[in-house]
């Protein structure tokens, strides 16, 4: 299990440093994957690793947005803009 989370960590870390392979794997991600890894892998095995990379994008992505002053902590500065949409200042 912990090698399957650091492919997940190596993975994600490619789709965020190389554009080309981000695109690639946004277009066909079983394909991505097993370039990455080398090996071709049972199914069920690359569909469990591809979801576990796109849930680690997507919680990076949301981290982000609540990292106002980019030092990599949650201050949930972002969310101040919740109330001029709707309505508060």
């Amino acid at each position: 299990m912990e090698l399957i989370k650091k492919k997940i960590e190596e993975v994600v870390q490619k789709i965020k440093n190389d554009k080309n392979f981000a695109a690639k794997f946004q277009k066909d991600p079983v394909k991505a994957l097993e370039e990455v890894l080398g090996v071709d892998l049972p199914e069920d095995q690359i569909n469990a690793i591809i979801s576990g990379i796109k849930a680690k994008i997507n919680l990076d992505t949301v981290s982000g947005m609540l990292d106002s002053d980019g030092d990599g902590k949650p201050d949930l500065g972002g969310l101040g803009k919740l109330g001029g949409i709707l309505g508060k200042k």
